[in-house]
């Protein structure tokens, strides 16, 4: 009887390996994916199975049919928007088609009569946050990937709760993974004080309880929907540059004041509703920046995307690019189509250079760019270590007329399995300002060079590459 109920379970497992196996060659969006999924499903599927179902799954499909549930709301809330921004938007005949695919992916609007802010550091960022918070009347909408529970987190809940007090509504979302450090305590005093609060549960329900791999890594905060901060800071002392295990910490925000708030506006509303099932009731009318005039469009990107936004915004930079392309992140593990689109740029003349840390906090991610970097560098890509702390600033420079300045990370995570945005600014003052920021950055990096990738024993090249095969694959 034993062996028949273990024969049968074999048999079941098999079958869902071969199931597997046949969702992820429909499903998975590279093909190096799909063949990884497919030969390990059928060859080994006791291990494959759960972890394709937990790791593999390449589409947020709980966010997808929350859109799908509520898409008439979406269509008419979004009709009013784009009405109303009507008068708010330029006419950029020179930049055409690159600005029209940039809308495209965004699904929204480039508009005028914005003021874009560039950010630098922590100390500056947070506090240009909480002035915000200070000056808010009617809403507050806030989402954070990582809130500590240190003396920055206790801070921003110190200032939430004043808002609250003098009757502001206040909705935060926080990741449940990213801070799943922090202690109900915390929630439960917010809540208490008149803060709405809710994790952003990428397993939220029963269908969808093995979608652990989604993450929203998403920083947003918006007051009134007339201004609104995106950028690469978290909520925590180790983003202040404070916690000495970490050292210096390099970063960048934007603040965002004109229609383009009511951007980051829309991104928050829709992971609100995936949250919540509530639709907020907000306010959409553009309103000018006063005594400014930049054009911005904020871009949204996710697992829920029908197209791969982040890598497609990021390729369409590139490929735009005519005499410069800058970059700094975090994680450097693009795929094989961000590789080629930098070196094609550099081949054409481009000046590409990409900045990445000297100290990394992710081992696999730091190994893993040895195995690529070597051809890059052939190609005339110059690669740079930021040496004076950790570099977790996500920033794009293209040519003297465009920057971007947001949350997305040069690696496959960003790229297809977390919820990201980004402000993208076209302007010649504002890319000024972000050139004079790169190039200090760059003075205080060292320049890679292609014998210290080349001349690396054999072992090292061997675990180099091992590590980039085993970087998440879809």
């Amino acid at each position: 009887m034993t062996a028949i109920i273990g024969g049968t379970l074999i048999v079941i497992i098999h079958v869902l390996g071969v199931f597997s196996a046949v969702t992820a060659l429909m499903s998975s969006r590279t093909s190096q994916g799909a063949i990884a999924w497919m030969i390990s499903l059928v060859t080994f599927p006791y291990v494959a199975v759960p972890a394709f179902w937990i790791f593999g799954r390449p589409r947020f499909y709980g966010y997808v049919s929350a859109r799908e549930e509520r898409d008439s709301e979406l269509r008419r809330v979004l009709e009013g928007f784009g009405k109303r921004v009507e008068p708010f938007l330029p006419h950029l005949e020179a930049h055409n088609g690159r600005v029209r695919a940039v809308e495209r992916l965004a699904m929204m609007p480039l508009t005028s009569g914005n003021r874009a802010e560039l950010l630098i550091d922590g100390h500056a960022s947070f506090k240009s946050m909480f002035d915000g918070l200070a000056r808010a009347t009617d809403y507050v909408l806030i989402q954070f990937f990582i809130v500590r529970n240190d003396r920055l987190g206790q801070e921003l809940k110190r200032r939430l709760i004043a808002c609250a007090e003098r009757g502001v509504r206040i909705c935060f979302i926080f990741d449940e993974i990213g801070s799943h450090k922090l202690p109900e305590r915390y929630l439960s005093e917010l809540r208490d004080a008149g803060v709405e609060v809710t994790p952003f549960g990428s397993s939220k329900g029963w269908p969808h309880r093995l979608q652990v791999n989604f993450r929203n890594h998403r920083k947003v905060l918006v007051v009134d929907g007339r201004e609104g901060w995106v950028g690469g800071l978290n909520v925590g002392c180790e983003y202040l540059g404070e916690k000495p295990s970490v050292g210096a910490w390099r970063d960048t925000h934007l603040r965002l004041e004109g229609p383009s708030a009511l951007g980051l506006q829309e991104a928050f509303w829709e992971d609100w509703y995936w949250a919540t099932n509530e639709i907020l009731a907000l306010d959409w009318r553009p309103r000018a920046a006063e005594g400014s005039d930049q054009h911005v469009v904020v871009v949204p990107s996710g697992p829920a995307d029908p197209l791969e936004t982040a890598g497609l915004l990021i390729q369409n930079a590139i490929h735009t690019a005519k005499r410069r392309f800058w970059i700094t992140s975090p994680y450097f593990v693009p795929d094989q189509s961000v590789q080629d689109a930098l070196k094609l740029a550099a081949l054409r003349g481009v000046d590409v250079r990409i900045m990445i840390p000297e100290r990394p906090d992710h081992l696999l991610v730091y190994l893993s760019a040895f195995s690529f970097l070597g051809e890059m560098i052939q190609a005339g890509v110059e690669i740079h270590r930021y040496q004076p702390g950790f570099l977790h600033q996500k920033v794009m420079l293209i040519d003297d007329h465009t920057a971007a300045v947001g949350t997305v990370n040069l690696d496959n995570r960003s790229f297809r399995l977390n919820f990201e945005i980004t402000g993208y600014v076209i302007d010649h003052r504002f890319a000024a300002e972000v050139e004079a920021m790169l190039a200090e950055d760059f003075a205080h990096c060292r320049r890679v060079s292609l014998g210290e990738i080349t001349h690396r024993p054999l072992w090292r090249k061997l675990v180099s590459r091992a590590a980039y095969l085993a970087s998440p694959i879809q």
